[in-house]
């Protein structure tokens, strides 16, 4: 029986999945952190942004919750206390005199693992950067446990942040609630056991043998790393292709096909989850709890040497799995685990018994919200996640837009890869979409523009 005033809340099927990626290595601290990286105009105050949280806080209670499972076959929950005792997340500040030093900061905030039992599953850094110029700036870092929101729930959060600060003495939304969680699935037990053995059913034939993976041998994970470059079109393009998941992950094949060549391996089917947000089309959704349900894309290295041919396969392969109603049923199927031990949760597949996972994680987290086209009271000039990945693959890429820029970001675990490998990655994708550096567009507009003073 639940303390006078406690508040819970289930972990969802998404992020029991999040949460079953660690298992294999005991009194290892291994990190779920995820990070929202916020570029800004002008340097940010931290009262604004403790008055936001304090406020947040009066009607939301989760981002001061507590990670609890009353016994090891319980569900996983989060649970929080009365008003009074809770705090808000920390926030600390870091000042950088050159914009190079920006990367050694966020390596460190990505790497400082968050202890959700202990501690809040939030926190926030603000980087004070001295050498912007005409003005100083400030980058904005919000850092969540990945399991307690998604990309876009770590958005919205942020959101209803920024609306508290710029709404001082009135509620933002008026006198319309705001449901910060999703409601439970209304359908019987016998319904979604049904949907879940049939979805399992289908899952046991998608990789009859492991996947390949450029993880290499199991064993304990390093320091998250991570590379980011902010591209634009230099021209016009079909925006439609450009922005389509399947052409992206066929890029992205084709840049590990590549590493999995260099080493040597077996050209046997890759295996990779397509993350699917359930939110409903434009609106805002629910902010707590991965929303998301999971399409399975399969290939061989050999199939990526043409692009257009293997996006087409994997266009063909999301219809079909939507036409057979096969990612709802990955929904329905993932809030079964709450029954398993962590250590069991992912081994009802399987290829996973030897470790193996996926063959890399990719998600296109799609474009920055127009409700943050300012956040505190300064111009965002560019913003992208960064995403610790599990330990097996130990790789990923993941796509946003922000401002004109298209952010590519590879985030891997040391030893996985090195830098230069995953700068080969960005540069064939950068190929692929026909994309340029910011810098080297300004370059060409003032080569086009001619010298200054030649009119």
């Amino acid at each position: 029986m639940l303390k006078s005033g406690v508040r819970r809340l289930p972990l969802r099927g998404a992020d029991l999945v999040l949460m079953a990626h660690h298992p294999r290595w005991k009194g290892v601290e291994l990190g779920h952190n995820t990070l929202l990286v916020v570029e800004c105009d002008g340097p940010i105050e931290s009262d604004r942004i403790a008055r936001a949280w304090d406020r947040f806080l009066d009607v939301c209670p989760w981002p001061a919750a507590r990670l609890r499972r009353s016994f090891p076959w319980g569900k996983l929950h989060w649970t929080a206390g009365a008003r009074a005792s809770l705090a808000r997340p920390p926030l600390r500040r870091a000042t950088i005199t050159a914009r190079a030093q920006l990367q050694r900061e966020l390596t460190t905030e990505l790497n400082i693992a968050l202890a959700p039992r202990r501690e809040a599953p939030a926190r926030m850094l603000v980087v004070d950067d001295e050498s912007a110029h005409p003005t100083p700036s400030s980058v904005l870092v919000l850092t969540w446990f990945h399991p307690l929101m998604d990309a876009r729930g770590g958005e919205n959060l942020l959101t209803h942040l920024n609306e508290l600060d710029h709404h001082v003495d009135t509620t933002p939304r008026g006198d319309s609630p705001t449901a910060f969680v999703s409601e439970g699935d209304r359908r019987s037990l016998l319904q979604r056991s049904r949907i879940a053995r049939s979805s399992l059913e289908y899952l046991r034939t998608l990789a009859p043998v492991p996947p390949v993976s450029a993880g290499g041998l199991p064993r304990p994970p390093g320091r998250a790393c991570f590379r980011r470059q902010s591209l634009i079109a230099p021209y016009p393009t079909d925006q439609r292709a450009a922005q389509e998941i399947c052409w992206r992950v066929a890029l992205v094949g084709k840049a590990m096909s590549e590493l999995w060549r260099r080493r040597n391996l077996d050209d046997v089917p890759c295996l990779l989850p397509i993350s699917v947000d359930v939110r409903p089309k434009g609106e805002l959704g629910p902010t707590f709890g991965n929303q998301l349900a999971f399409h399975f894309a399969r290939f061989r290295s050999s199939e990526t040497a043409d692009v257009p041919a293997l996006a087409r396969m994997l266009r063909r392969q999301m219809a079909d799995a939507v036409r057979d109603g096969q990612i709802e049923a990955t929904q329905v199927a993932m809030e079964f685990l709450h029954y398993r031990p962590l250590s069991r949760m992912l081994q009802v597949l399987p290829w996973t018994v030897g470790g193996e996972l996926f063959s890399f994680n990719c998600a296109d987290l799609a474009d920055w919200p127009n409700a943050l086209a300012e956040c505190f009271g300064r111009k965002v000039v560019n913003a992208y996640h960064i995403p610790v990945v599990p330990p097996r693959p130990g790789i990923g890429v993941f796509f946003n837009r922000c401002a004109g820029r298209n952010n590519i970001v590879v985030s891997w675990i040391e030893g996985v890869v090195s830098d230069a490998e995953a700068a080969r990655i960005i540069e064939v994708i950068r190929e692929g979409m026909g994309w340029i550096e910011t810098d080297a567009t300004m370059r060409g507009h003032a080569l086009r523009a001619g010298p200054p003073g030649t009119g």
